[in-house]
């Protein structure tokens, strides 16, 4: 038996037919599993590629939809170019769906055909390896058994061949050297022994030749069999990958999704909406010659019209002690003084008689409007840079021109005015809404 399983692994050749050559066609079941194995770890790494451009383009959207809203651009313009962003949020949900689709349908696909098709045993490989090991063995077996034996005749008659030319030369030899009757007698008679087993061998190997042939066909009809089994095997896994390679190919493929189509429609009907003249009348009506101008215009002097209060004045404080409950004006009273009180509270501590005050408190030049220190502002120290020009209307107001920078130091008030210190050291008062933070 051992001598047997010796000469199923001895390859003489390449070809299939010889003994032990069909471990290529029985190996390639074991390669099926492994291909099976390299096919998810195909799908499953172009699922994470899928993922990782999808996070790519939500995150790419987001960054710029922020700048382009918080940049100059403006109008229809600014939406078309938002729509880029638009269309990656989309592209990357298009993308996330082929990633689901690979893992939750591909991945799972080829996982269950490998379980159905390749059974593992307790031993150590497959099932199927197994079959195809016996039943290729067990058609090789026959021929195999003759083709050793026929080998063994061959070999004995190469021996005998061998044998009777030695025994030939050696005769040849004793006739020249004149040997003794005797000494040429035996060699002679050894000659002709040599050469009926010669005949006796070789008669023997054709006929084990003879019977190999005649077995021959059958063991090529008996191997084919069993290969065509396997071959159906293999049909069945290259088909199945085949039609697995269409369906990732489908899920792929967003230029036949109508959603694909459709996002880059609508993208370019975005874009070809955009009008620029539509935003060009925009920013001239908000920003231009469009806008509307309160223009100087000649007003009549009246007692009767209400005096607009000055930034300064809405910021005073009347006097502590005193409650102004009302203001009468005179003609007479006029050239005096801008206006009189009729009523006043007056502090208990101080009489008008002895401050000659006729408006009561403890004002020592007898204005009761005198300006109060006004509550300081946090301190803050921000550098801004200026939208407009501006000209200072009061002494304690700021003068700069537009795209000068300074430094703001005090928040805003409820009037809208900040405290701010130009670069040569001047500190006063500006509109807020004039500068913008850098």
């Amino acid at each position: 038996m051992s001598d047997f399983n010796d000469s199923m692994t001895d390859v003489s050749s390449d070809s299939f037919w010889e003994v032990g050559n069909y471990k290529r066609a029985v190996k390639r079941v074991e390669d099926g599993n492994r291909l099976c194995n390299d096919l998810m770890n195909c799908i499953h790494e172009r699922a994470r590629i899928e993922k990782a451009y999808a996070q790519q383009l939500t995150e790419w959207a987001k960054r710029w939809r922020q700048l382009v809203e918080k940049g100059p651009q403006y109008g229809t313009v600014e939406r078309a170019w938002c729509a880029l962003m638009t269309e990656a949020e989309k592209v990357s949900d298009l993308h996330l769906e082929v990633k689901t689709a690979l893992m939750a349908e591909d991945f799972e696909k080829v996982k269950n055909w490998q379980k159905d098709a390749y059974h593992k045993q307790m031993i150590g490989g497959f099932k199927e390896t197994k079959e195809a090991e016996d039943g290729f063995r067990k058609a090789q077996k026959p021929w195999a058994k003759k083709l050793k034996e026929m080998d063994g005749f061959k070999k004995a008659y190469h021996n005998a061949c061998k044998e009777e030319k030695t025994a030939t030369s050696r005769e040849n030899s004793s006739k020249l050297e004149n040997n003794n009757p005797e000494a040429q007698r035996k060699l002679q008679e050894k000659v002709e022994k040599c050469q009926q087993e010669v005949h006796k061998s070789k008669e023997r190997y054709e006929k084990s030749l003879e019977e190999l042939d005649k077995m021959t066909p059958q063991y090529m009809e008996n191997m084919e069999q069993v290969f065509d089994q396997w071959q159906q095997f293999e049909d069945k896994r290259l088909s199945f990958v085949k039609d697995l390679l269409l369906s990732v190919k489908q899920h792929l493929d967003l230029s036949n999704n109508h959603k694909y189509k459709t996002i880059y429609h609508t993208l370019e009907d975005t874009i070809q909406g955009a009008s620029v003249q539509d935003d060009l009348k925009w920013f001239s009506s908000n920003h231009g010659p469009g806008m509307s101008m309160n223009w100087p215009q000649f007003e009549e002097w009246s007692m009767d019209i209400n005096r607009t209060l000055s930034r300064r004045e809405t910021k005073r404080k009347p006097a502590d002690g005193i409650t102004l409950t009302g203001i009468s004006q005179t003609s007479e009273q006029v050239s005096k003084t801008s206006s009189s009180v009729s009523t006043v509270e007056k502090t208990p501590d101080v009489s008008d008689e002895e401050t000659g005050n006729p408006f009561g408190g403890s004002s020592t030049n007898g204005n009761p409007f005198e300006d109060e220190d006004e509550p300081s502002s946090p301190e803050v120290s921000v550098l801004v840079r200026a939208l407009y020009e501006y000209e200072g209307q009061e002494q304690d107001e700021l003068s700069f021109k537009a795209g000068e920078e300074f430094t703001k130091i005090g928040l805003e008030d409820e009037q809208g005015w900040c405290k701010g210190r130009l670069m040569d050291g001047t500190v006063g008062l500006y509109p807020a809404n004039y500068v913008q933070e850098i």
